[in-house]
């Protein structure tokens, strides 16, 4: 399975890649961007991470050519350091997030993070360890059910949903949660109602938030001065914070803010690629 990155020119020019730089795609999924980064150097090195070991060997195949300039790294954004010292460098010159769930993560039913089709509802990134979204939502208490729908999901009908789930338990499968969704809040416009629910429970399995605001405070203790540090978005709640914390880094003197607002998908690459549709690029520079 191939990975079409999102926003390819505009991510790479905001990393501004030198052939002899050494830089870190922390989120590498199937290597879209991590191909295009190793394309770009010639004495460089591109280490590339994901805490999902099935993405990581996709990741492999579809960045062979390139391979000598690559090194993979299975970890959570905690491990950084760890992938970066492996490697025999302290610091680096520029960091890569693409934020969220990866294609072959949604398209793949086992997976359980879509209900386009029936699977296990699992949601795991990394399926070797933690709970699953089965676990959630058959064993959380209504109340705290629905804050976390509420607050991850921005799902305003989150108490009557979470009333639903708790009548309805045990949930079987990803279409069996995604129907109770759909009966205790009918659709109102174009997006499947279940669709924030899914969202907050994804992002409570795999402790998104908390993953976050990981990156973010280690993410530019990496950089050499002058390095990038470079975020895509595709929620609105994780744009906040990368938009609040890289003030906040500005404020104290450390770097520059590079994208003033942050950058949106071309109606060209919408045009070939509809799931780009809600990413937001930022981008800012160690001091």
């Amino acid at each position: 399975m191939q990975h079409i990155p999102v926003m390819p020119e505009e991510s790479l020019a905001l990393l501004d890649v030198r052939p002899d730089g050494i830089y870190l795609d922390a989120t590498t999924g199937l290597g879209g961007h991590t191909a295009l980064i190793a394309q770009r150097l010639t004495s460089g090195l591109v280490i590339a991470n994901d805490r999902d070991p099935e993405s990581i060997e996709l990741a492999r195949r579809n960045t062979a050519d390139w391979a000598g300039r690559i090194r993979f790294h299975r970890g959570s954004f905690g491990t950084l350091p760890e992938a970066i010292q492996e490697t025999g460098f302290q610091k680096i010159d520029g960091v890569l997030a693409d934020l969220g769930v990866s294609r072959h993560q949604l398209t793949t039913p086992q997976r359980g993070f879509s209900f386009m089709a029936d699977g296990p509802l699992d949601m795991r990134m990394d399926r070797t360890t933690g709970m699953t979204a089965a676990d959630l939502v058959n064993f959380t208490d209504e109340k705290t059910l629905a804050n976390l729908i509420y607050r991850l999901g921005e799902e305003r009908r989150a108490r009557r949903v979470a009333r639903a789930i708790v009548r309805a338990r045990p949930i079987r499968s990803t279409l069996h949660l995604a129907d109770v969704v759909l009966r205790a809040a009918p659709r109102t416009g174009r997006l499947h109602p279940a669709t924030q629910t899914f969202m907050a429970l994804r992002m409570a399995v795999n402790d998104e938030t908390g993953e976050l605001d990981r990156f973010l405070e280690i993410g530019p203790q990496l950089l050499n001065s002058g390095g990038r540090l470079v975020v895509i978005a595709f929620m609105s709640i994780d744009d906040r914070v990368v938009k609040r914390q890289f003030r906040e880094l500005a404020g104290k003197g450390l770097g520059t803010i590079l994208t003033k607002h942050p950058l949106q998908p071309a109606e060209e690459e919408l045009s070939h690629n509809p799931a780009s549709r809600s990413a937001k690029l930022r981008g800012w520079q160690r001091k």
